[in-house]
């Protein structure tokens, strides 16, 4: 049985699908290790060299101006908001299907609302490129992404290349028996630095915004730098926000944000809060309930209950012609199990698991005692929360 590290712990992610090890070695020593390029539903394609795409499904006319956002160790929401600042538009009117990897070279979709492509143009920004494709009466949303086409090199990996051949075959055979790749939430969506995006949200959740606002300011990470580090330690040994402001580095932008209004007003705490980006507030939430669907699938894996099998009580998923998950999903009961699971084979649906949230019931069944028992463990109820839906598990 292989060992779970902390670094997957903290984030919900309990159990592994395979027994055998991993190659090893090391990634992301510089940002061009890892390339993330995006697709939309539609088949078009993010390059990280926007001359190579062509855009011959836009039209020279529309309500949105449709891009492609090629950035280099940038967070999507800060680079979304230095592109929003330096063409003198609000945030909100910039669409994404997606955030991506702070830490690589990446390219993704946005669109822009009301303003024409030679503006976008000269747009100069350090980190990012943005090449402008045409216009779209429909903006770049999450419904519109498929997936990410990854490049990734692996560095310093200590194994002779017949033996990596080796064991990438049998870990991908582990795969096929085990039924697909569990559909866990990655670092990406709790912080890969830093993971407390969730830790925040759950204060959030609770209505603890003193505690959310103090966990972001002042949890450490040992992949930050001493000077850093050593603001966090020293705002939580004093809580002197004037002091914080003039020692937090300029690189924590969204700290200095909520800093600056605590220097002010050391109590408005949700006014703190208001001061960042609406996108990075829903994040803290969606972090949370993103935990809490690793912990209810990681359960479900070490109880040894299938993901490729409905059970009574899961829920399943209608997919795409394409293989995306749809809105459609449905209660597994006595009456129907039979006829889901060989849509399940067929791939024309899914096991799935709920997103926490007020308007969305729990499993049932097996799987229902086991969200129940984290939500219990937790302290959180789906009253708790303020959206919902499901996704399939592999």
């Amino acid at each position: 049985m292989l060992r779970i590290p902390s670094i997957e712990v903290n984030v919900g992610i309990g159990v592994y699908a395979t027994r055998c090890r991993g190659i090893g070695g090391a990634i992301k020593r510089v940002p061009e290790d890892f390339i993330v390029e995006e697709i939309l539903v539609d088949g078009s394609r993010a390059s990280i060299k926007p001359e190579d795409i062509s855009a011959s499904n836009l039209s020279k006319h529309g309500r949105y101006l449709i891009c492609i956002l090629v950035k280099r160790e940038l967070d999507t929401i800060l680079a979304i908001e230095r592109i929003a600042s330096s063409i003198r538009v609000s945030s909100d009117r910039i669409g994404y299907a997606g955030i991506k990897d702070s830490g690589a070279l990446t390219a993704q979709h946005i669109s822009i609302g009301g303003v024409p492509s030679s503006k976008v143009s000269q747009v100069n920004v350090e980190g990012l490129l943005i090449k402008p494709l045409g216009y779209s009466n429909e903006e770049i949303s999450p419904k519109k992404l498929f997936g990410n086409k990854f490049t990734i090199v692996v560095r310093e990996i200590r194994l002779r290349e017949k033996n990596i051949q080796k064991r990438v075959e049998r870990i991908f055979s582990e795969l096929e028996e085990f039924g697909g790749i569990p559909n866990f939430f990655g670092h990406q969506r709790f912080g890969t630095s830093r993971p407390i995006t969730h830790l925040v949200g759950k204060y959030i959740v609770k209505g603890d915004l003193k505690e959310a606002a103090l966990t972001f300011l002042v949890y450490t990470s040992s992949f930050e730098s001493p000077r850093a580090k050593e603001a966090r330690r020293e705002l939580y040994e004093t809580m002197d926000f004037k002091m914080a402001l003039k020692k937090f580095p300029e690189t924590l932008i969204y700290e200095r944000m909520m800093i600056e209004h605590l220097a002010r007003s050391p109590k408005d705490y949700i006014g703190a809060f208001n001061k960042l980006p609406l996108s990075l507030r829903t994040l803290f939430v969606q972090a949370y309930q993103s935990y809490l669907f690793n912990k209810f699938l990681s359960e479900r894996i070490k109880r040894g209950i299938s993901l490729k099998e409905a059970q009574v009580g899961d829920y399943a998923i209608r997919l795409s012609d394409i293989g995306l998950p749809t809105e459609r999903f449905i209660m597994v009961k006595d009456s129907n199990v039979s006829s889901i699971n060989e849509e399940v084979r067929a791939g024309r649906m899914a096991v799935a698991l709920p997103l926490i949230g007020p308007k969305q019931p729990l499993s049932e069944g097996s799987q229902g005692e086991i969200e129940r028992e984290i939500l219990e463990e937790e302290g959180v109820s789906g009253g708790d929360f303020k959206r919902a839906c499901v996704i399939k598990v592999n």
